[in-house]
């Protein structure tokens, strides 16, 4: 079955594991062939080899054994899905027809199918569906379809299918202060102008995503107005710290997570900038979030230095912008997007608050018309939400409940409801272009880009990259003098791992070059392999020479390999094996 656990031990040379991770691929491609299904390359790394059988993906990991100093085990791990037996086939290739409107891509490929169990005797059909959000605005029609797509299959009698998201979790949570790493999206809201409802729609915001079942929590940053204690109502009104770990604990109300400086007890805050953006800072990163789905910032007024210190401290996912029809809501606007493009947050939707109202079976526009659409076409922001004046909408903003929690069938709770799902979508979006858009190629040995934004990816070498690290590691800071030569970096060398780093860069870690070495060790794995991490921005990379400047085209069918590499998966797999092995037979 090429669902079992493969072992291996060797002695602590690298070349006998090497020998015994090929003769496994070898067993391995030859079972797939006798079962007729298509063996594909994946882009691997030097210390674990990847590929497909059919919709599964398997990872040949080369490392040291846990608790062990002097053996290594070569394991491969394939899903406890039978892919070829007992109706799993049947059952991925059923659910390879449902396509994730938000990635263009079926919910196979995307990986949301776990657990999967399958029994052509008796007809049973058991699987999980593991969604990238709780809040996922198509989870019911995943639901609804993957159960009349199986139940479709001739030979199946009773499907169960159960709903699950991915654990909270920060997109690069390394660097990142600990209460935000299992956070998984930081939302933004802002309007740079004070008076335009901002405050309400960030709370409304909120409680729509935790009406669709997201974990999300309010961080108001308006040191010197802030709003949130008047909009809402906890029992607790008093933020707690907890004495042992000097953490802030926050307040709830209705599920969601509360952080406010008007909640510290301290009074009105007077106080200069620099001492504002130290509280801001304290209070941001030392609360304890626990897992959220969303943090919803409401911004401060403004694009000074409280602004500056919040898009700096933490890697904001994206940001909504909120205005007034008016020409003068749209001049401050304006300089808020143009901060966020400079500090490269995306702005995903434009709110024009009250617009309009209906009266007498007319539409009055008291305030005139065009500054949202106006800043939708001149910064390019494709969602544009226009909201009505409703006097129940600012009642509830003084009673301490949301509207969207008052009236949850109303007017207004559909508008922030559209509104939810947009935010939802659109960090969906960012998360996956973020995540992979720098990647290393290893069947071609290059880092492959594709910017956010850009439509063609480009290749890099991944020397050249290495040698155009600006950091003082490699540039004297002082005299700008160039610290690493040419002849530092190998040509050969591979990066060890790539993350990202923001919106806006990825941080890139390097072996240091004549002592590579394919043992992996999560525990203090930086010191293990002398590892050197370097930042690149994405401005960087596009400057860089390319080494492609087209990807090679895909033979025809699913899974082909490319023309360019003119080779089997298998025989690529075995070459990557050979390779290493010699690497490991040199050192």
């Amino acid at each position: 079955m090429l669902g079992q656990e493969h072992r291996g031990m060797a002695s602590s040379s690298c070349a006998p594991a090497i020998g015994f991770a090929a003769h496994l691929l070898t067993k391995l491609t030859s079972r797939a062939s006798e079962r007729n299904l298509r063996l594909m390359r994946l882009p691997s790394s030097s210390s674990c080899i990847k590929f497909k059988v059919e919709k599964e993906t398997l990872c040949l990991s080369i490392g040291r054994k846990r608790g062990s100093a002097d053996s290594f085990a070569c394991r491969s791990t394939i899903s406890s899905t039978e892919v070829a037996t007992n109706g799993g086939h049947d059952v991925l290739v059923a659910l390879s027809t449902i396509i994730d409107p938000d990635f263009g891509a079926d919910i196979v490929t995307c990986g949301f199918v776990k657990d999967l169990q399958a029994d052509k005797s008796s007809g049973e059909v058991a699987f999980r569906l593991e969604l990238t959000t709780p809040a996922c605005p198509v989870k019911d029609m995943f639901e609804q379809q993957a159960k009349e797509k199986v139940a479709a299959l001739p030979w199946v009698t009773n499907v169960k299918v159960t709903m699950s998201a991915q654990p909270a979790k920060a997109l690069a949570a390394e660097g990142l202060p600990r209460s935000l790493q299992n956070v998984s999206n930081i939302i933004a809201v802002s309007s740079c102008k004070g008076g335009v409802g901002k405050s309400t729609v960030a709370v409304n915001l909120a409680y729509s995503l935790a009406g669709m079942g997201a974990k999300v929590g309010i961080f108001d940053a308006d040191v010197y107005g802030p709003s949130l204690p008047t909009m809402v109502s906890p029992e607790l009104r008093v933020l707690q710290m907890v004495e042992d770990t000097k953490q802030i604990i926050p307040t709830e109300y209705l599920g969601v997570k509360l952080v406010s400086f008007g909640f510290a007890g301290q009074g009105t805050a007077i106080m200069r900038g620099p001492m504002v953006s130290g509280v801001i800072n304290q209070l941001l990163t030392t609360t304890d979030w626990g897992e959220l789905d969303y943090l919803i910032i409401d911004m401060p007024p403004g694009t000074g230095d409280i602004q500056l210190t919040l898009c700096q401290v933490v890697p904001l996912t994206a940001a909504v912008i909120v205005t007034t029809p008016q020409k003068l809501a749209f001049i401050d606007v304006a300089k808020g997007v143009r901060m966020f493009s400079k500090l490269k947050v995306p702005c995903l939707a434009v709110v024009e608050n009250m617009c309009y109202f209906d009266a007498d079976g007319k539409r009055y526009y008291p305030f005139g018309r065009g500054s949202g659409k106006q800043v939708v076409q001149q910064f390019g922001i494709s969602n544009l939400f226009e909201f009505p004046i409703r006097p129940e909408l600012s009642a509830a903003g003084d009673s301490g409940t949301p509207e969207v929690v008052h009236d949850p069938q109303g007017d207004v709770a559909r508008s922030f409801s559209e509104l939810g799902v947009c935010v939802v979508q659109q960090c969906a979006k960012i998360r996956q272009q973020v995540s992979t858009a720098v990647t290393y190629d290893d069947a071609m040995r290059a880092i492959k880009v594709k910017v956010p934004g850009t439509e063609e990816p480009f290749y890099l070498h991944p020397a050249t990259v290495r040698r155009n690290d600006r950091s003082a590691k490699s540039i004297d800071e002082w005299t700008g003098e160039q610290k690493l030569r040419y002849g530092d970096v190998r040509e050969d060398i591979e990066p060890e791992a790539i993350q990202p780093l923001g919106n806006y860069a990825v941080m890139i870690s390097w072996p240091d070059g004549f002592n590579q070495v394919t043992i992996y060790m999560k525990k203090k794995l930086a010191q293990v392999l002398n590892i050197v991490t370097q930042v690149a921005p994405y401005d960087q990379l596009e400057a860089l020479e390319r080494l492609v400047d087209t990807p090679p085209k895909k033979e025809s069918g699913e899974g082909a390999l490319s023309s360019a590499a003119n080779e089997t998966a298998a025989s690529a797999i075995l070459k990557h094996a050979k390779a290493l092995k010699e690497a490991g037979a040199a050192m």
